[in-house]
């Protein structure tokens, strides 16, 4: 059974540019079909499985399937911290700070963190349209499964990126994350996704709510 674009990103419940990410730098499995990709069921099932990394719904779940791992987004939010009024020119050094601050990470690991952060073309900004995007380093670094983190930038004015949104709109707001280790970064990815499709998460951060209504909708939404 072959799908298109529009039908893996219903079934990750995450925007079609998610899908054209893990094409470039996951090896998401796709054939080119006159002008348009589609993609193998199987295929795509067992390339989810190698990396932890369930359906929540649609064509690719199984009935009452459900996430692999344990992760707390609420605990990750908390972890990175909700970033305020901030500069677009400031971004990498506010970010920086986040790897910084990481509880439990060794200092030779933030170290490579904060090394590959501030490297040329090191970090995917992965602009998902509303002014959003989900950065993150290209570079999978297994952190331990209980470290790893999510953090909210809310910035002053739009970020200049090299890859403009398609939908035109300036991103003023990121959810940057660190994910434990390179299973779950797919994971994590998805779940961010979902985050700002379902609940009310997105709405408070378009309009600067405060940290404990976050933090909230974080909690209650996570597993919805």
């Amino acid at each position: 059974m072959y799908l298109n674009l529009i039908q893996i990103a219903e079934s990750f419940g995450v925007p079609e540019k998610v899908v054209d990410d893990w094409i470039r730098n996951e090896g998401l499995p796709h054939v080119p079909d006159r002008g348009r990709l589609i993609f193998d069921r199987a295929q795509v099932v067992a390339w989810a499985a190698e990396r932890g990394l369930a359906a929540q719904a649609g064509f690719l779940a199984a009935e009452g399937s459900a996430f692999s791992t344990d992760l707390d987004l609420e605990a990750l939010l908390r972890a990175g911290g909700i970033w305020r009024d901030v500069p677009a020119s400031e971004v990498t050094a506010r970010l920086a700070k986040v790897v910084e601050a990481l509880p439990g990470v060794a200092a030779p690991v933030r170290t490579l963190l904060a090394k590959k952060l501030c490297s040329e073309d090191g970090v995917n900004w992965a602009p998902v349209g509303g002014g959003f995007a989900l950065p993150h380093l290209k570079a999978r670094i297994a952190m331990g499964r209980d470290h790893g983190a999510v953090a909210i930038l809310m910035l002053r004015e739009g970020l200049a990126l090299a890859e403009a949104p398609a939908d035109g709109v300036p991103v003023t707001r990121l959810l940057f994350f660190l994910a434990p280790s390179p299973r779950i970064h797919l994971e994590l990815l998805g779940r961010l996704s979902r985050a700002l499709t379902r609940g009310p998460l997105k709405e408070l951060v378009v309009r600067g709510a405060s940290d404990a209504e976050i933090f909230a909708a974080a909690g209650s939404g996570d597993r919805k």
